[in-house]
């Protein structure tokens, strides 16, 4: 009879980055935006006998204690959180604890890890099976891998026991991996292929389900690459199902990942706002037209993008943006260009980062072809650092990004691209209640921004004017306040390390 092990599952720090909101949480008392799904997915692939817990050192520290209970330990982790996985490695060597790892860290940079002792790389639905089979039979190896796709409509609710929620800002589910556009610096289409797999409608409302009966009655993060990379399916199964599910719930909003071309679909963006869709990430990059073509973006090549960003606001969505600088085709104007078309579109949440080429994608093997690859990618892209040779002298690209974080998130400008926004957006009925957290963001961002912050001024201004003309937004001004709080933060410590 197999002897159970005891499992503890670690997800590593994130650094203080754009995405981390580490500033903003703190207004509402949450430690980090949302609990590790890859990890509760894997928790719920492994042996039902075996006692399982999750560190997730965002919201908790790893103890000596932890490491003592453990048999074994699995780390998943994206590139950003390489520092702390290292940390984390070193201290489970020291404790004697065996160590499994996977996630897109690892599966790109697996070798540059000796101290793991298994490797259960790709998607763990295909991997992680043989991994414990052979530890059953205990002959396990280094490296587990696969170089097929996982069926979606197999994979388990994830193990949602296993989080304090409320720590959390937001839950997560999954409903598709894959994405059927080929930018050349993205590598989801290397990790997921460009074919869009997809779970049952039935399994997602089976996942929300078990949330609200927890007692969740907030946001929810559809962590989709792309979540309208099927949009038949959409329309014609989850979406229906989606909206159904939303007529007896209160509370509950949710935010995902799309591409720009949701802005030629009205009847797709309706029926996401009416399921309770709220905000949408899209990947813009650029306005520069040779920079898209040169990187392949093509959904986003010969179209009115600040128009588009307005149809969707119109429709109930408020957008963020990535943006990108230091294309080879990127003129020398590209930083006021960028600069003005956010602050034109009221994409307020608008993160610009230094190109990047991921382990795996086009760019990366191009790149190696002509020698101007400068190691593996930070997996933070707006900390001015870039793991390629520019064309653009460096001094140049690094003088005109320092340029660019200082005009986007200096109180000034932030506040009138705030005002863009609240002018625009056209909000749905709102379903979301004002919990006692959001209460106590109201009155923290009052006291910090209202009163001692520097922005006060601005911060007024902006909230009077919603008070007056859009009341119904003054949730929405009082976040976008915070999240400027946040954005200021980070932006200041990059263009301190840029110096």
């Amino acid at each position: 009879m197999e002897v159970p092990m005891h499992t503890l599952l670690i997800y590593p720090e994130f650094p203080d980055t754009f995405w981390s909101f580490k500033h903003a949480l703190k207004f509402a008392r949450k430690r980090a935006s949302s609990p590790p799904l890859g990890l509760l997915t894997v928790a719920a692939l492994l042996p039902a006998e075996w006692p399982v817990r999750l560190i997730d050192l965002n919201v908790a520290p790893l103890t000596d204690a932890d490491l003592a209970w453990a048999d074994m330990v699995f780390i998943g982790a994206m590139n950003v959180q390489r520092q702390s996985a290292h940390q984390i490695i070193e201290r489970c060597r020291a404790a004697g604890v065996r160590i499994v790892a996977g996630g897109p860290l690892f599966t790109g940079e697996h070798g540059q890890f000796p101290q793991v002792d298994h490797f259960v790389l790709n998607e763990a639905e295909l991997s992680l099976p043989p991994f414990l089979t052979d530890l059953a039979a205990g002959c396990a190896g280094p490296i587990y891998r696969s170089d097929q796709f996982a069926d979606l409509t197999a994979t388990p609710v994830p193990r949602w026991e296993l989080v304090e929620r409320r720590r959390y800002a937001a839950m997560s589910v999954q409903f598709s991996r894959g994405c059927p556009w080929q930018c050349d610096f993205c590598n989801v289409t290397a990790l997921f292929g460009r074919k869009t797999r997809t779970k049952l409608a039935t399994q997602i409302i089976a996942e929300l389900d078990s949330l609200y009966a927890a007692g969740w009655r907030s946001s929810i993060f559809f962590v989709d690459d792309n979540f309208i990379g099927n949009k038949q399916l959409l329309k014609n199964e989850l979406l229906p199902r989606l909206i159904d599910w939303q007529r007896d719930k209160k509370g509950i909003t949710f935010y995902t990942e799309v591409s720009i071309d949701l802005a030629d679909d009205a009847e797709l963006t309706a029926m996401m706002v009416e399921a309770g869709f709220s905000q949408v990430f899209i990947g813009i990059e650029t306005p520069n037209e040779a920079s898209l073509g040169e990187s392949c973006k093509r959904q986003n090549q010969q179209r009115d993008l600040v128009a588009d960003v307005k149809r969707l606001q119109h429709a109930g969505l408020q957008v963020q943006g990535g943006f990108i600088v230091g294309f080879d085709s990127d003129p020398l104007s590209i930083f006021q260009k960028q600069i003005d078309f956010i602050q034109n579109s009221g994409i307020v949440t608008a993160m610009v980062g230094l190109l990047q080429a991921p382990h795996g994608t086009r760019l990366y093997e191009r790149l190696k072809r002509e020698g101007r690859l400068l190691g593996e990618m930070s997996g933070d892209n707006a900390n001015g650092l870039t793991n390629i040779v520019t064309r653009m002298n460096l001094e140049t690209l690094l003088e005109g990004y320092r340029f660019l974080l200082e005009r986007l998130y200096s109180p000034g400008p932030y506040y009138r691209r705030v005002m863009t926004f609240l002018r625009e957006y056209r909000p749905p009925k709102i379903r979301a209640g004002l919990d006692f957290d959001y209460k106590i963001a109201f009155f923290q961002s009052i006291y910090r921004l209202g009163i001692l912050g520097r922005e006060r001024v601005h911060f007024w201004k902006v909230l009077l004017w919603t008070a007056l003309h859009r009341p119904r937004l003054i949730p929405a001004a009082i976040t976008l306040a915070i999240y400027g709080y946040h954005f200021r933060k980070v932006s200041e410590l990059d263009r301190q390390e840029l110096k």
